[in-house]
């Protein structure tokens, strides 16, 4: 498969021109990379009006994820979950009345400060299982359903994470097909799932039915931060694709990274050559860590395949104490709270990365599982929207004393970037306990007047 962004990057680096243009650096510096930081000159194409060599790659890899159209983005799913709700929104085309998005609460802080900027109403569609994780919400086609029927008119679209940060997945094909019996399109927050579509079996929201879906390549394919794409699903509307780069252009920068564009278009090379069968061989690598884990002692949850999900608490261990040990070991997981770690893998991990987790978890000493109250969420009431939240005047104020606070807007660190609260909400007693189960210190809320 042709590689046309890179190819041209290489070939200017060669060339010898006189780099009397941005970026400063001119093409010298000490790391390394500078002479391959370009920026939109002559045949290099846009990023948002692009019609030469970005629009190549991007059909490149429109053909091997399957899309009817893939999109680059160089500032992650961030700004393709923004450019989602932008075109719902656009495409419902509701005149007069606030559009509606009923959405998973474990949704991403982006999507929630999309909603405030745009000024979307949502419905949270909230976890039916138990025992509360901030990162989990698994939600079914009957309870989505549910929600639809009780509307006065069909919303802009229905919104889930999956995989979510903790590598569960919702029946992204049953919501979709609920979605589509209403009307409504169904948009994917598929940030941890890129790879999925180079699985053995179609498991990629885009073949299950999603009509927009985010990836961010940076998480799970060899790709650098910020590489993301924004794909629209075969049997989405055809205002999804014409609108697609006019919404990303409305949420992106105009001096966007080749150095990520070359990592986008590099990595369509590496997918369509061995990366099915190198992919297949970290799935049955992992999993048989899982099993050698297990037979130690410790509780591993069900996850996507690269995902290693270990329940602390289940184990006896405060997830964060775990992350310690791992670090102790020489790993660095990807997230810990105080229910569970997480590490993620990929092909590119050798085979001394698994044995170095084996060797620093070992058998675990304590077989009982961590005794300690649980903390509970329940609906909060709505005090305003969340544009008017966000708009409004804050200050900070610590968690502890928050109870009876209207949030202005959700601070939640990343990862996992999920709100306990969203802004417009009124925070109870049970938010603050979340808080203080999470770290979280401190939150900013609207004034009192």
């Amino acid at each position: 498969m042709e590689t046309p962004i890179a190819d041209f990057v290489n070939a200017y680096r060669k060339s010898g021109v006189s780099r009397l243009h941005m970026p400063g650096h001119k093409g010298q510096g000490p790391l390394g990379c500078e002479s391959l930081d370009i920026t939109e000159i002559a045949g290099a194409d846009a990023l948002y009006q692009a019609d030469g060599i970005i629009a190549r790659s991007e059909s490149n890899a429109a053909a091997l994820f399957g899309t009817a159209a893939t999109f680059y983005s160089t500032e992650g799913s961030s700004q393709c979950i923004r450019a989602m709700l932008y075109l719902a929104v656009l495409h419902a085309s509701i005149s007069g009345e606030r559009p509606v998005i009923v959405a998973a609460r474990n949704a991403h802080q982006s999507f929630v400060l999309a909603a405030a900027l745009l000024d979307v109403e949502i419905v949270w569609l909230w976890p039916e299982e138990s025992p509360f994780s901030l990162c989990r919400c698994n939600v079914s086609h009957v309870q989505l359903e549910r929600v639809l029927r009780t509307l006065p008119r069909p919303p802009a679209a229905v919104y889930v994470t999956a995989p979510d940060y903790l590598g569960s997945t919702p029946d992204v094909a049953a919501l979709a097909a609920t979605a589509h019996r209403f009307k409504v399109p169904l948009l994917v927050d598929g940030a941890h799932g890129a790879y999925l579509k180079f699985l053995p079996h179609g498991a990629h929201p885009i073949d299950l039915g999603a009509d927009l879906c985010c990836d961010s390549a940076h998480k799970t394919l060899p790709v650098l931060t910020g590489g993301a794409y924004l794909h629209v699903g075969p049997r989405a509307p055809a205002d999804f694709i014409e609108n697609g780069k006019r919404a990303l252009a409305l949420f992106g920068s105009t001096s966007p990274s080749y150095l990520i564009l070359q990592s986008l278009d590099l990595v369509n090379y590496r997918l369509a050559e061995d990366y099915p069968q190198r992919l297949a061989s970290c799935a049955v690598r992992l999993e048989a860590l899982r099993a050698d884990l297990r037979g130690g002692g410790w509780r591993i949850t069900q996850s996507d395949p690269l995902k290693l999900t270990i329940s602390a608490a289940e184990s006896g261990w405060d997830g964060r104490d775990m992350a310690a040990l791992l670090r102790r070991g020489n790993v660095e997981c990807e997230y810990a709270d105080p229910d569970f770690v997480v590490l993620m893998a990929t092909p590119e991990n050798a085979e001394r990365d698994f044995k170095q987790i084996g060797s620093a978890l070992g058998r675990n000493p304590r077989q009982g599982p961590l005794r300690r109250p649980s903390p509970c969420l329940f609906p909060p009431e709505k005090a305003c929207s969340p544009r008017e939240a966000a708009f409004s005047p804050s200050e900070s104020v610590p968690a502890a004393r928050a109870t009876g606070r209207i949030l202005a807007a959700p601070t939640v660190g990343c990862p996992p970037a999920i709100p306990v609260v969203v802004g417009g909400e009124r925070i109870a007693q049970d938010a603050v306990e979340v808080f203080a189960y999470y770290d979280i210190s401190s939150v900013q809320v609207i004034p009192d007047h």
